[in-house]
């Protein structure tokens, strides 16, 4: 599985900030309905039905939210960098701005774990997470995330 098959690029974004969790979660939820039609509320409970099982922010300044939906035909992936790190709740306690949420189809267990799998694999290398936080312009964090995840597989 490469990054660029879940990853489209008009799913990258930078966002100001995010007043909440809750806020940045509308957010993943309208740009994963606008590119992939899903339904907004169900990504939005989704999500924040996930997180109340415990944080997905998982140090480092990194959160990796993800959900499962009905209706989806295959994982879909949104990054969004905030230019305001956000408190997430993380395991290290420190406010996160990269943001990687993953939908999932409802039965995609293999599917989802192994796309959560190579977005956490890509997103512990610090080199990477500097590029990305190091940039504002969502073209070039698409070619950081999907050239990125090509040489952490090489590794």
């Amino acid at each position: 599985m490469q990054l660029s098959e879940i990853l489209a690029p008009g799913a990258v974004k930078v966002l100001p900030k995010a007043s909440s969790k809750k806020r940045l979660f509308c957010d993943l939820a309208e740009i994963v309905q606008d590119l992939h039609g899903v339904d907004y509320n169900s990504a939005f409970s989704a999500l924040q039905e996930r997180e109340a099982l415990g944080t997905t922010g998982v140090g480092g300044g990194v959160a990796l939210p993800h959900a499962r939906l009905e209706g989806l035909d295959q994982v879909h992936g949104v990054f969004v960098r905030l230019e305001t790190p956000l408190d997430f709740d993380a395991t290290d306690r420190k406010p996160v701005d990269l943001i990687f949420s993953l939908f999932a189809p409802e039965g995609a267990g293999v599917a989802h774990l192994k796309a959560l799998a190579l977005v956490s694999r890509t997103l512990r290398e610090a080199s990477v997470c500097a590029k990305l936080r190091a940039n504002g312009d969502p073209a070039i964090l698409y070619t950081v995330l999907t050239e990125a995840q090509a040489s952490v597989a090489a590794a």
